[in-house]
């Protein structure tokens, strides 16, 4: 994706982390990363791979990671209703979030946990969410979200289980979400900046928006869905149209058009520019658990939940991965004959591999 636009990246303005972000990106399973020499146990062929940067902004570095993640959350799953539920920061806060982006997106994850943490507890209710950050629109422009996973219910003062709703068609009033949310929000980026009270008086003028969908038709299906959002970067591979050597081209749904599917070109810089805002502060954690889904509960109280549903312990099995399959037969384990740095592969292999694969993972 970026293998053409590392020429002037210095010249933007990009802090040193998000520097070393983009070259990892730029490097990722090329020879400059090493890599190692594999063989196929069952159909004998021989390859050579270049490692992978395993960057998590990388766009070619989270299927797996993806799939792992799926495997896990369903480990967890209660027979019980799921929402999904949507927390949006206005664009208010969008120089505010460049500026201090650990801050402003700390305060997202806070605020939205307690804003449906108190309306649980207002029904008794101990409640739980999985919640993914993504700072990104489909432009590419800063459009700060969570995207959550929330069952419908909680553990009452009794310990035992309790749906918030008979019909389980919804969770809780919208509009008063986003009116508690907008408080909950300016109350603790307060704590977290000396925002002026402009500032605050101008986020208390806009419309924030929390968004719920009716449950879906399985735990299981909820938890697949939310599964692509956990891993996404701010662009994939595949909506890249065309680099050339003054633009890049890519595809994005225009939601104001109800998804119609339209092209954008943006000059290298500009690309870059709107990449790197997406870049996470090192260390930050954007997948966060919370309430009877955080490990805290899951240590103890969450096992009571699953004997209260009369559920099986969950068995513990190695993540479902690809990534040691054999390219060649589909079938076979790649065995690692040697590995390498970035001077190349061994010579001796050269002449003899059968396949030259620089998007494997190392």
């Amino acid at each position: 994706m970026l293998s053409r636009l590392g020429v002037g990246i210095e010249e933007l303005g990009l802090n040193g982390w998000q520097l070393r972000t983009l070259r990892a990106i730029y490097h990722c399973r090329t020879s400059v990363m090493g890599g190692h020499v594999d063989a196929c146990d069952a159909c004998g062929t021989i390859s050579i791979s270049y490692n992978s940067c395993r960057n998590r902004h990388c766009p070619k570095c989270q299927g797996h990671k993806r799939e792992e993640w799926i495997e896990a959350r369903e480990a967890d799953l209660l027979p019980v209703s799921y929402f999904h539920v949507v927390f949006t920061l206005p664009d208010a806060v969008n120089g505010l979030a460049l500026a201090h982006p650990k801050e402003v997106y700390d305060s997202l994850f806070g605020s939205a946990w307690q804003t449906l943490a108190t309306f649980g507890r207002n029904k008794g209710l101990q409640m739980g969410m999985i919640s993914v950050l993504h700072t990104w629109g489909q432009n590419l422009s800063l459009h700060p979200h969570l995207h959550c996973i929330v069952p419908g219910g909680g553990v009452n003062a009794k310990g035992n289980w309790q749906n918030l709703r008979a019909d389980g068609k919804f969770l809780f009033a919208v509009k008063a979400l986003s009116k508690v949310f907008r408080a909950k929000y300016i109350a603790e980026l307060s704590k977290q900046l000396a925002i002026d009270k402009a500032t605050r008086e101008a986020l208390f003028k806009k419309n924030w928006i929390v968004y719920a969908k009716r449950p879906f038709g399985s735990p299981k299906s909820v938890v697949e869905y939310l599964g692509r959002y956990t891993h996404k970067v701010a662009i994939s591979n595949h909506r890249i149209q065309q680099v050339n050597e003054e633009s890049v081209r890519f595809s994005y749904k225009d939601y104001r058009e109800n998804g119609l599917k339209k092209s954008i070109s943006l000059s290298h810089s500009e690309f870059v520019r709107r990449f790197s805002q997406h870049i996470l502060p090192k260390r930050f954690v954007r997948i966060r658990h919370y309430g009877l889904l955080s490990s805290t509960w899951k240590r103890v109280k969450f096992k009571q939940l699953r004997a209260h549903f009369k559920l099986k312990p969950a068995e513990a099995s190695a993540p479902k991965t690809l990534l040691r399959k054999c390219h060649c037969c589909g079938e076979g384990k790649l065995v690692t004959l040697a590995t390498f740095d970035g001077r190349g592969p061994p010579a001796e292999y050269m002449g003899v591999c059968q396949n030259l694969i620089p998007h494997s993972v190392g």
